[in-house]
């Protein structure tokens, strides 16, 4: 086994829910293997509560504090961490023009709805991000299995883009 930390970077539109969500499960269930990042196209400029609540129901120690909602140019600049693969986590932000990612990063889509969009009460909005939640954590359970110091960049993006198509 290598002692690689490879960097995920997650997209959406706003950056404020499942992206966010996506990372922090890429951190811990990956225990040191994956490091989790998050970005958007058009950034909200904040991170849902929800969201932040569901990291912290799954593992209270999860450091939030420092999360926030940005934008996806933040990680082509030269200084920024090199990203071994890069996801889409809502439809919109897998039809728009991405920056260039120095490397080929492996990419995939990988589609949520989107909890933020929900509107009713408290309760059925928290329903709504548990279930992303879930989801989210099925694929990322299959992610993280992959046995990657073994495979060769075509084969983990392929495997990526398979694990985009479990049904959640």
């Amino acid at each position: 086994m290598t002692d690689k930390v490879y960097n995920v970077l997650f997209l959406c539109t706003g950056n404020s829910a499942r992206s966010v969500m996506s990372e922090a499960l890429a951190t811990i269930l990956s225990q040191g293997c994956f490091r989790g990042y998050s970005a958007g196209s058009q950034p909200t400029g904040r991170i849902n509560p929800l969201a932040i609540e569901q990291i912290k129901q799954f593992d209270p120690d999860f450091p939030t504090d420092g999360m926030r909602s940005k934008g996806w140019n933040e990680f082509a600049l030269p200084d920024a961490p090199h990203m071994d693969f890069i996801v889409t986590v809502c439809d919109n932000a897998a039809s728009e023009a991405c920056s260039y990612w120095p490397g080929r990063p492996a990419t995939a889509h990988w589609s949520y709805e989107d909890p933020a969009a929900v509107e009713g009460s408290d309760d059925e909005k928290r329903a709504a991000f548990a279930k992303t939640f879930g989801q989210i954590r099925t694929r990322m359970e299959a992610f993280v299995a992959l046995p990657i110091e073994t495979m060769d960049a075509d084969a983990i993006g392929l495997a990526a883009k398979k694990i985009g198509e479990i049904a959640v």
